[in-house]
């Protein structure tokens, strides 16, 4: 714990932080809850909004101070993609890993598959996924649902896709909804198939109208998921609040390394002015015992929710460039490699990690990038930084289209 009276003093004490609902935003909701806002000075108020577009929207003219944001939003929002444009940024992720990818119970059975309660094998379940597309012919497109158009959602249901030679333009019709939306579109027929945070697909499961494909850790290890966003005028105008704002966080993703503390916040979130859902809905994500279809028994997942191992909250400019790049792609608009370093420059901000980490007296990384796609079990980035695996399913990067 790092000692408040070394900081400087906060320009403001009293914050509006938005969140979606959603189990990620357990380090915001365990803050408030264990008192780690207040001990820093802050009176924080958690404001729960319903989709992703409507929070983005509210930071950026204001009415609320950060937000929990997907990874995606600072770079997209920044270069004017997808909506209103306004100069965000962030100096803390939030977590690795989150989703997954949960199909009707009609599709599923409809592949063949069986895995005696075991984790499915995402690849071969995309690769006889597509092999059901050619079966059906050009009349046999399937809905999918995202949670916004530029998230990693998106991008990590292409990389299935394309893992499966599905054309995610031509073979799949995708639509956005929000996460809570997705269960009911699903068992209205409205989509065949989602990919979407916890614990939406646990309560897919759990009520009976879906079986999880894949999990997101097994289409890619490690991906990014949430961040912690403000605008870069409120940054400029409140960087000690910020300061003392991140280390709360921080505090409480470290917290969440225990497993009683994952107990707990499942406990803390089921209320009704957090996420108002059973607690059996919010523990299988949270513990790793997570039942992929409705009559099997839990199959362990110990990293499906990373909030501080593996350098969790470091928000690599690695990453963020990925994400410039498929974005890129989506747009059809083609981001030169300086204006992608610059805009990840600007809405990355690694040194503000580390201020954070040396207040903490926790390691950070001294490098802004890393491979991807390199490694399959934990490894040492270097002395005293260990990283965990970052595999991508099959050859599916967005070249494999040609083939």
């Amino acid at each position: 714990m790092s000692d408040p009276a070394r900081l400087p003093p906060a320009e403001i004490t009293q914050l509006s932080i938005g969140y979606m609902r959603l189990t990620d935003a357990a380090p915001l909701i365990l803050a408030q809850e264990e008192g780690l806002y207040a001990r820093y000075g802050l009176d924080v108020t958690l404001l729960r909004e319903v989709s992703w577009a409507n929070l983005r929207d509210k930071l950026v003219v204001g009415d609320l101070d950060a937000a929990h944001l997907l990874a995606p939003l600072p770079m997209t929002t920044t270069f004017g993609a997808g909506g209103i444009r306004g100069n965000l940024l962030t100096g803390l992720s939030l977590g690795l890993n989150g989703n997954a990818i949960t199909v009707s119970n009609t599709l599923w059975d409809s592949l063949g598959l069986n895995y005696s309660c075991k984790a499915p094998d995402a690849l071969e379940v995309i690769r006889r996924l597509g092999e059901l597309l050619k079966e059906r012919g050009p009349g046999g497109r399937l809905t999918f649902a995202t949670v916004h158009a530029f998230s990693m959602h998106t991008f990590l249901l292409r990389l299935w896709f394309l893992a499966g030679k599905i054309d995610p333009d031509r073979d799949i019709r995708l639509i956005v909804l929000p996460p809570e939306q997705m269960c009911d579109s699903l068992a209205r027929g409205i989509i065949d198939g989602f990919c979407v945070g916890e614990p939406w697909s646990t309560v897919a499961v759990e009520q009976g109208i879906g079986t999880v494909a894949a999990s997101g850790y097994q289409i890619w290890n490690n991906a990014p998921e949430k961040v912690l966003g403000v605008t870069e005028h409120w940054h400029n105008l409140h960087p000690a609040t910020h300061l003392r704002l991140r280390l709360a966080i921080m505090e409480a993703c470290r917290l969440l390394t225990q497993p009683e503390q994952r107990v707990r916040i499942a406990e803390l979130m089921s209320q009704r002015q957090y996420l108002n859902l059973p607690v059996k809905m919010l523990l299988p994500s949270l513990t790793g015992d997570y039942r992929f279809s409705k009559n099997c028994a839990p199959v362990p997942m110990p990293e499906f929710h990373m909030f501080w191992k593996y350098q969790a909250g470091f928000p690599w400019r690695s990453h963020a460039e990925w994400i410039v790049q498929q974005s890129s792609a989506l747009l059809g608009k083609d981001i030169n490699a300086d204006d992608t370093r610059a805009l990840v420059q600007q809405s990355y901000r690694t040194n503000l990690f580390r201020e954070a980490a040396r207040y903490l007296d926790e390691p950070s990384p001294s490098q802004d990038y890393k491979e991807e796609n390199r490694h399959g079990s934990p490894w040492d980035f270097e002395p005293g930084i260990t990283l965990g695996a970052d595999m991508m399913i099959g050859d599916s990067r967005e070249s494999s289209r040609e083939e």
